[in-house]
């Protein structure tokens, strides 16, 4: 399900460079990766799943959170990349099966970096 799309995205020169860092990777060992999903679909919910957005394209920093940057890395950072990528449309409120895929590529993508 997830290789199409990686694939995909390895392609982009701009979805290529994030990557995680030790720093990024020691607070998830800490935290632990249930923990992480939790912040995920927190973020999810309140920056990304509503129809209307007012700083849609600016409302995911690239870094602070291993979270901000897997959704630089899979174009889950903002409504746009979004419908460009996962073809999910704009304008409307994401449901709950559009938000655990969201979520669910966002953590494959972070297992993928702690594997490297």
């Amino acid at each position: 399900m997830y290789d199409t799309l990686f694939q995909r995205l390895s392609k982009s020169k701009f979805r290529n460079k994030f990557k995680l860092k030790e720093k990024e990777k020691s607070y998830i060992a800490e935290k632990g990766l249930e923990k992480i999903q939790s912040h995920a679909y927190d973020f999810i919910s309140k920056r990304i799943a509503p129809k209307d957005i007012p700083n849609d394209g600016k409302q995911t920093p690239m870094r602070g959170h291993p979270v901000f940057i897997a959704q630089h890395a899979t174009a889950t950072c903002c409504r746009g990349c979004i419908e460009k990528w996962h073809k999910i449309p704009k304008g409307i409120h994401m449901n709950e099966k559009q938000q655990d895929y969201i979520v669910s590529v966002i953590m494959e993508w972070i297992k993928r970096q702690l594997k490297d």
